[in-house]
């Protein structure tokens, strides 16, 4: 084997020992910087310094050490093209065959508390990037290497067959691309943040893969699940402990629950089908909680998904255990809980401490071709933003069911109408085409129990006939936002009935 020369400069240096030990045997020629080099030498492997290659010394507190000819032209010299060849000889510059090259670590800097913005500027690789992007574009000619995972790939093709085939090359050079365009991302994203901009003319992102799904919402339909790149919190951050893997379904569902979970500080209980609450109670305790959630809807629970602020408990465990679920999440569980809820082989555990939630966060919904981004709906319910505008007003035990029914129709697809009584949801119309219509199956649902309860709605009335339905249901407070051009007919209609009805001001559309 002829002799080659490798460069390495890695801050990451997890296996790369072995790996500069192997090509060493292999007769690679290795030059190597700063803290890498002193590392290689350090474990007796045979190293060149960068300086050696360029005649030219590391200057600027190491800011320039490879940006130099003599690199960049051993890089992006092709070899099968005569005259870049007979240039570099000209030059005295060898070619560079393999680089292993792994940047700055600016995601770990910028998330250390208290970091100065001086430090994560001081953080930005400039010359990784480039020696990368060079070896990448070159890949026909140079091997490039950025994730240590791909070493023993690498090492193995080089043994076997003198030589690392086209399409590893190329896809080692996929991944290199892929790896730049992240770190730039991430930059971009800490100076928008710094400078507060809040929708920029060009947005990019990058995700890190969780994991591959089994299939998407159908079985014909693939699907990943991936992490956003300096998130901090949300269901990808979730520990499953327990039961077979997540589906695509399963996370949309979980997610929507942990959601609801979040406007609660009182223990609280959700339990979730296709995306919207199908039962929602709270209680002095957990046990109470999840009574009320079942209770309020002991059907449409089978086959669900539970989420809660509490740490289970031995006693709710068991309750759980006796109903068909697919996911149960919540802050932690308890050892006894654990013991009875595991003995169900199929049921997924997800444990997910969140501390603090980011208000800045965005919300985004892909559409074919495009993304929509807003702020996320975290717009509280203040006193002064309630309105009584009928002549009854809601006794203090109303008021506080209607703020409970507020939070969730919050997180109820439009047309949305929930119905809460005591401490549990009743009723749920979710996803009509007219909010009359999902006023009938909130009634529908909570029958007998729809007497005395309180209604809330995602949107304004458009007609009094929903209004006429909660009274019909003996239905005895409404909340709704107003500012229908036609409102005073729902208040007319509401002080007919002897409805206490309160407008907000604020919608809650969900799409």
């Amino acid at each position: 084997m002829s002799k080659k020369r490798a460069l390495i400069s890695v801050s990451d240096k997890s296996g790369i020992i072995d790996f500069a030990k192997e090509l060493a045997t292999l007769d690679y020629e290795i030059i190597s910087t700063g803290g890498t080099k002193r590392t290689l030498e350090e474990a007796g492997i045979p190293v060149q310094s960068i300086s050696e290659i360029t005649g030219f010394p590391e200057i600027m507190d190491g800011r320039v050490k490879t940006l130099h000819p003599n690199i960049f032209a051993g890089l992006l010299a092709i070899r099968e093209n005569s005259s870049h060849m007979q240039q570099i000889k000209e030059q005295n510059i060898q070619p560079i065959d393999l680089v292993v090259v792994n940047l700055y670590p600016f995601k770990e800097t910028i998330s250390k508390p208290n970091v100065t913005f001086e430090e994560a500027i001081e953080n930005i690789d400039i010359g990784g990037p480039s020696m990368l992007r060079a070896a990448a574009k070159n890949h026909q000619d140079v091997v490039v290497i950025v994730d240590p995972e791909d070493y023993q790939l690498v090492l193995k093709m080089i043994k076997e067959n003198r030589n690392v085939d086209l399409r590893t090359r190329k896809q080692l050079a996929l991944k290199v691309f892929q790896h730049t365009a992240a770190y730039d991302t991430i930059i971009a994203k800490y100076l928008a943040e710094q400078l507060e901009v809040d929708a920029p003319e060009q947005l990019t992102l990058t995700f890190e893969k969780v994991q591959d799904l089994r299939y998407g919402e159908n079985p014909h339909q693939k699907a990943s699940f991936y992490r956003q790149s300096l998130a901090k919190e949300g269901l990808a951050f979730a520990k499953q402990l327990h039961g077979k893997e997540l589906s695509y379904n399963n996370i949309q569902d979980t997610n929507a629950a942990w959601e609801i979970v979040k406007e609660f500080t009182e223990p609280v209980v959700v339990a979730v089908k296709h995306m919207n609450p199908c039962g929602v109670g709270i209680g002095e305790n957990l046990l109470e909680a999840f009574t009320h959630a079942y209770e309020a809807d002991p059907v449409s629970i089978f086959g669900g998904i539970i989420a809660t602020n509490q740490i289970i408990d031995e006693e709710t465990a068991k309750k759980l255990k006796e109903i068909f679920l697919e996911v149960i999440i919540a802050p932690g569980f308890e050892e006894k809980a654990l013991e009875i809820l595991t003995t169900k082989k199929n049921l997924r555990l997800l444990e997910l401490k969140e501390e603090q939630s980011n208000p800045k966060a965005k919300k985004m919904v892909s559409v074919l071709g495009g993304l929509l981004v807003q702020d996320q709906d975290l717009r509280p319910l203040m006193d002064e933003d309630l309105t009584v505008v009928t002549k009854k007003t809601p006794t203090k035990e109303e008021m506080e069911q209607l703020r409970f029914a507020w939070k969730v129709v919050k997180h109820v697809k439009s047309n949305a109408i929930v119905l809460v009584k005591g401490k549990q949801t009743i009723g749920v119309g979710a996803g009509q085409m007219n909010r009359v219509g999902a006023a009938k199956i909130a009634i529908e649902q909570a029958g007998e129990k729809a007497k005395g309860s309180v209604m809330a709605s995602d949107a304004f009335f458009p007609m009094p006939d929903t209004v006429e339905e909660a009274a019909k249901a003996g239905i005895t407070a409404i909340i709704q936002p107003g500012g229908s051009i036609r409102d005073q007919d729902s208040i007319d209609e509401a002080d007919k009935h002897g409805i206490a009805m309160v407008f907000t001001g604020i919608r809650h559309f969900k799409h």
